[in-house]
């Protein structure tokens, strides 16, 4: 082991003994075989408390409280004190304020990920229209599911799509959203992280932007919620949707999170009208009105037993809190450069991500 060698090792040991999170890595169920799991932005590890509340809902909530479960009048232990119906905008609740900077009442966890996208999105294309505007500004190097959805309504709506090409190495910057954002723009989506290279857009910038111009944004925070700080009211933010299963460690296939700014969410309409997101969805009756704020986003049934796991994930984030995930991560990073560039710059590799 040569000097170098030792002085990078002596000093990942100096920088494990000051971590103040080290204490969480063994709250995650332990993966033989696995020296460093860096797929997180893919699939977060589990939590080790999350079989466990898996099982006692399945045992008391479940098996106890059974279909009155929904409206939490089942028996004393199971679900009185939160019924499943509420879940969408209480679980919504949590994560917008352990993660993405937003008040109460304005998030809700329902669908996939590409469904919310579609819900959102359609909703700002159809309210942007009335007023003429019909142009989608998006970027060639998003994720496939973002460019895949507003493709399709821009053909089923009839609008004009205005591509961005970013640097892959980079990704969107004010510069280029304020060439191409003008009278005729309707809805302006963007990933607050780049999925490729890791850059981080300025979104209050963007943001500013795309308003000044009379568009509305929407974010994807697949890549953002729970890895960095988000402050979304601040930000002015209009709509934004998330996954759960990378950094809130939600399990694979767990549903995705929907935000709409307050003042947005009496004027947009999305388009999948179910019988949930009805003012009164026991009543059952003829023709559909949208129940009054966030909840109007949700469309069907609640995947209550998929939300179980991100109790367990948001109860780990809020004792940590994003500032400290955030410092580690950027600790990690220039840690890892710092490897690069004693043993694999040598052989001529280089770091596509930004350094910054």
């Amino acid at each position: 082991m040569t000097a170098d060698t030792l002085d990078l090792a002596s000093r990942a040991a100096e920088l494990d003994a000051a971590d103040p999170l080290a204490a969480h890595r063994d709250r995650f169920v332990p993966s033989p075989g696995v020296v460093a799991y860096l797929d997180g932005n893919s699939l977060g590890r589990p939590l080790a408390g999350t079989a466990e509340r898996l099982e006692r809902f399945v045992r008391e909530e479940w098996g106890g409280g059974l279909i009155r479960g929904w409206t939490g009048d089942g028996p004393a232990g199971a679900s009185s004190d939160r019924p499943w119906m509420d879940w969408p905008g209480l679980v919504g609740d949590r994560i917008a304020a352990a993660a993405l900077g937003a008040a109460p009442g304005q998030t809700v966890v329902a669908d996939s990920t590409t469904v919310l996208l579609y819900k959102l999105a359609r909703a700002a294309v159809d309210a942007q229209a009335r007023d003429g505007r019909r142009e989608i500004v998006l970027d060639t190097d998003n994720f496939p599911t973002d460019r895949y959805v507003l493709e399709g309504i821009a053909a089923e709506r009839g609008c004009v799509l205005r591509w961005i090409e970013p640097d892959p190495a980079e990704g969107v910057t004010p510069e280029q959203v304020a060439a191409v954002v003008g009278q005729g723009t309707g809805l302006v989506l963007f990933s607050h992280i780049a999925y490729r290279s890791g850059w981080l857009a300025d979104a209050p910038a963007i943001t500013r932007i795309v308003h000044d111009a009379g568009g509305l944004v929407l974010w994807d925070l697949c890549h953002s919620a729970g890895s960095v700080e988000l402050e979304l009211d601040t930000w002015g933010v209009d709509l934004a949707v998330g996954c759960t299963y990378k950094y809130l460690n939600g399990g694979p296939g767990s549903p995705a999170f929907g935000y709409v700014r307050r003042d947005l969410q009496d004027t947009l309409r999305q388009p999948i009208q179910g019988w949930m997101g009805r003012r009164d969805p026991f009543l059952m009756g003829p023709g559909y009105a949208p129940a009054d704020g966030v909840r109007g986003v949700v469309s069907g049934t609640p995947p209550i037993l998929a939300m179980v796991p991100l109790l367990s994930a948001l109860d780990q984030l809020e004792e940590a809190g994003i500032a400290a995930v955030r410092g580690k991560s950027v600790a990690l990073t220039e840690f890892a450069l710092e490897l690069v560039d004693a043993w694999l710059a040598p052989y001529g590799v280089e770091v596509a991500s930004p350094r910054d």
